[in-house]
């Protein structure tokens, strides 16, 4: 049975969109799983970096080919080859966010799933309803939409473009 993640994709520094698109498709290149489909693009302010460049966001659908904590670690390293600098908090040139793995309830050290704040993230939650729009919270049980209906004001997500990124077999 495949196992789907879903994997947030983030940029605010250097090429944003290009970052993105390399890190999507390094997913598959470098054997951490197969990419099904990538959301749309969503710009946002930054949250919690007063003054910094906006992010761009997307989501990507995948076929998990490793277990999460393998799939993380492959995930660190395509940060590092396309250039990630900053940590958290801080500008970067992109951002691999683990948001779900087959539904999975799991906390291990570095690791939880879902991801402890997919759910108050509107540039996570938006492109992610657009991949899934049946998606329930693994840990709650609550519909995507409701998850989004519970978002706080002042939380805008502008949907910027996108593209057809969908490989096949």
């Amino acid at each position: 049975m495949p196992r789907i993640a879903y994997v947030a994709l983030g940029a605010n520094l250097g090429r944003r969109e290009a970052n993105i698109l390399r890190a999507a498709r390094l997913l598959q290149r470098r054997g951490a799983a197969r990419l099904l489909r990538v959301s749309g693009l969503y710009e946002s302010d930054p949250e919690d970096i007063p003054g910094a460049p906006r992010f761009i966001n997307a989501v990507a659908q995948v076929v998990a080919l490793h277990d999460p904590a393998d799939l993380l670690e492959r995930m660190k390293s395509i940060e590092a080859e396309v250039g990630r600098s900053g940590g958290h908090g801080e500008s970067r040139e992109i951002d691999l966010d683990l948001v779900d793995y087959a539904g999975e309830v799991l906390e291990a050290p570095g690791l939880i799933l879902p991801h402890p704040r997919y759910h108050r993230r509107a540039f996570v939650l938006h492109p992610l309803r657009e991949l899934a729009p049946g998606f329930r919270c693994p840990r709650s049980g609550r519909p995507i939409e409701e998850l989004v209906d519970a978002l706080p004001d002042g939380l805008a997500v502008v949907r910027v473009g996108g593209w057809s990124l969908i490989t096949r077999g």
